[in-house]
């Protein structure tokens, strides 16, 4: 516990504020919450700093996406057409076929290759593929919670594993620590979204069963 908090010490002050907020996006995501849009901006927002710094040009890249894909999350999750239909005034959570998911992994995972060959040859990038393997699904990821799909949280699960070992050899422990934390609050995640999901179609399907009583 000492060493762990004398590491965490070393971490910036920027880099602690990044953890926080990245928290609150998780925890206000779990529960549907709008807010987790903003916590997020702001996170990466300073991870964007961070990570270029840390010659981690993917992630550097995959930051700017955030803020961009949080601002369209926030507008999805209330004001997207899906939106206006569901019965909380959101977005309804949804679900997608494996075969929709394989045929999205086979193109996926080639162009993470190509980039990370790319960047291996004509940049100083370090390591390339993990980094570049992990950014692109990350894109994908980030998409799906935007469209609030119960699928992101098992590749955010795998993606989180991956991201604890890349930061945490290239000196953010404090982030390497927060992704440990993220890959137990995805599984949660994924669990509350199935639930809820499963909640969703009981009342529908209850609705239905009222109306064609009445």
């Amino acid at each position: 516990m000492d060493k762990l908090l004398s590491l965490l010490a070393l971490s910036s002050t920027a880099e602690l504020i990044a953890v926080g907020m990245a928290v609150a996006y998780v925890l206000l995501a779990i529960r549907q919450s709008l807010w987790c849009w903003p916590a997020a901006v702001i996170s990466a927002s300073i991870y964007t700093v961070l990570f270029f710094q840390g010659r981690l040009y993917m992630e550097t890249l995959l930051q700017v996406f955030y803020v961009v894909m949080a601002v369209y999350g926030y507008w999805s999750w209330r004001y997207s057409p899906a939106a206006k239909h569901g019965q909380t005034g959101q977005l309804p959570i949804r679900s997608q076929t494996w075969q929709w998911h394989l045929q999205w992994g086979l193109v996926l995972l080639p162009l993470s290759l190509a980039i990370a060959w790319l960047l291996q040859r004509y940049t100083d990038a370090d390591f390339a593929y993990l980094d570049s393997i992990t950014t692109v699904f990350s894109f994908f990821a980030t998409f799906l919670v935007a469209r609030k799909l119960l699928e992101n949280w098992l590749y955010w699960i795998v993606i989180d594993l991956l991201y604890v070992g890349l930061f945490w050899f290239k000196g953010f422990h404090a982030t390497s620590i927060l992704f440990a934390v993220y890959t137990v609050m995805a599984t949660i995640g994924y669990f509350k979204w199935r639930q809820a999901l499963k909640d969703e179609h009981e009342n529908k399907t209850d609705m239905r069963m009222e109306t064609v009583a009445e």
